[in-house]
């Protein structure tokens, strides 16, 4: 298949076979995992969604006979239960498609029209996707920097998701360099530059593959077939890539053709101006949308009046003392106040309460609220002196009583230590 986008000759019997099935499978995860690729995607696909959702839990549990009930909401996971049958049931219907599509149209010598659509359709869903997800690395909301609770937290006690989250946030640098890879992948939306563009973009989606598959993060499924989509897109310049880099031979590229645009000027002033349409409207509404969600809840977001990690060196609950020993569950360690608006109480057996916080600094009081319950809330009492700070409350009918210091992320080495050209020894802690 290494020729087909330009040849019209006749594809072999392997050829074909294998372009049927790769032009099923791939529209139809297009179409039903498109994932925020083509925009307004999700509204064409409401309804059809809802049926999905219906369907696929009944193959999961008549066909595949799962004993438990797949969910079908959305959590940031792409490899829910619910997604894996889903790409099984694509799977399986390309290949009863592929031998219904095979006896019907035998006599067919090759598919190059239809290979030339489908290239469209997966440079598109491949280009929009890593733009997409390098602008959210450009303006760093993938990987935000590691919060206080990241920084007291245990290397064990993480996962390895957030292992690679905390690694990968650490650096604005490094965000910025993977952004930048991710975003070359508009190229994939000319033909002139589309060799160039899947070599980048193929060493971008196996990094991404690799970090999905190594660190377990939840989107095995797509990165896979992001690299997939890029190596069929490159099969066309197989031999003519393996002769540049490995003979002294000359070669030179193919382009795709346009054949149903061939000699028809406006037909291809239309289609310039719909690509420039869509690659305007992901490129300039997505940098806006993410500087505001940047200013949010990123880190642009406002901080509170009382930024900071309050640690907790004295506790006292109804007049005791309370030691920081690990059975003492309910004695605080630290208070989390890092966004505007939430906080945190982080208790000795590692364990977080969550609160909406209002702070009144002419009275000196902390107002903590329940998510759940808005009639629960409590006043904590403070007095701040530098990076001194004590305080007092009633908590579940507990009297209590603090004091500690305040900490910003510049007490610690790993948001402090910086960038350093000389190391005269290696600084590895």
């Amino acid at each position: 298949m290494s020729n087909i986008s330009v040849s019209t000759s006749k594809w072999s019997v392997l050829e074909r076979l294998g372009f049927r099935f790769s032009f099923l499978y791939f529209i139809l995860y297009i179409v039903f995992q498109n994932n925020g690729a083509y925009p307004f995607w999700g509204v064409l696909m409401k309804y059809p969604t809802q049926l999905l959702h219906k369907f696929i839990p009944w193959v999961g549990k008549n066909i595949l006979n799962l004993s438990y009930e797949i969910t079908t909401f959305t959590n940031g996971s792409g490899d829910t239960t619910y997604d894996y049958v889903l790409v099984f049931t694509i799977f399986i219907t390309a290949i009863f498609g592929t031998i219904i599509w095979s006896l019907l149209d035998r006599n067919r010598i090759n598919y190059t029209k239809l290979y030339y659509w489908l290239t469209v359709a997966m440079r598109f869903y491949v280009g929009l996707m890593l733009i997409n997800y390098g602008l959210v690395k450009v303006i760093k909301l993938q990987f935000p920097e590691p919060a206080f609770y990241r920084l007291i937290e245990p290397y064990g006690d993480s996962s390895p998701m957030g292992l690679a989250w905390t690694f990968l946030g650490f650096s604005k640098g490094y965000n910025l360099f993977m952004g930048i890879a991710e975003v070359a992948a508009v190229l994939l939306l000319f033909r002139r530059t589309l060799t160039f563009g899947l070599i980048i973009t193929l060493m971008t989606t196996a990094n991404v593959m690799a970090v999905n598959y190594f660190y377990d993060v939840p989107v095995k499924l797509l990165s896979t077939h992001l690299v997939l989509m890029t190596l069929f897109l490159l099969l066309k310049d197989f031999k003519k890539l393996c002769t540049f880099f490995f003979t002294s031979n000359p070669v030179s590229l193919s382009v795709i053709k346009q054949p149903a645009k061939e000699g028809n000027k406006s037909l291809r002033l239309v289609s310039r101006i719909i690509k420039g349409l869509v690659l305007g409207y992901v490129t300039i509404f997505g940098f806006i949308n993410l500087t505001k969600s940047q200013k949010m809840y990123g880190s642009k977001a406002q901080k509170p009046d009382l930024y900071g990690l309050i640690k907790i060196t004295h506790f006292e609950k109804n007049g005791d003392t309370i030691s920081t020993d690990v059975n003492n569950y309910e004695r605080w360690r630290y208070i989390i106040l890092e966004r505007k608006g939430s906080a945190q109480i982080y208790n000795i057996d590692k364990s977080r309460l969550f609160f909406k916080s209002e702070i009144d600094t002419l009275a000196s009081e902390l107002k903590f609220t329940s998510y759940s319950d808005s009639t629960d809330s409590f006043i904590i009492t403070y007095t701040k002196e530098n990076n001194k700070f004590s305080f007092e409350t009633v908590f579940k009918n507990d009297s209590i009583k603090g004091s500690g210091r305040i900490l910003t992320k510049d007490n610690f080495i790993l948001t402090n230590r910086g960038f350093n050209w000389i190391n005269e020894r290696p600084f590895n802690r």
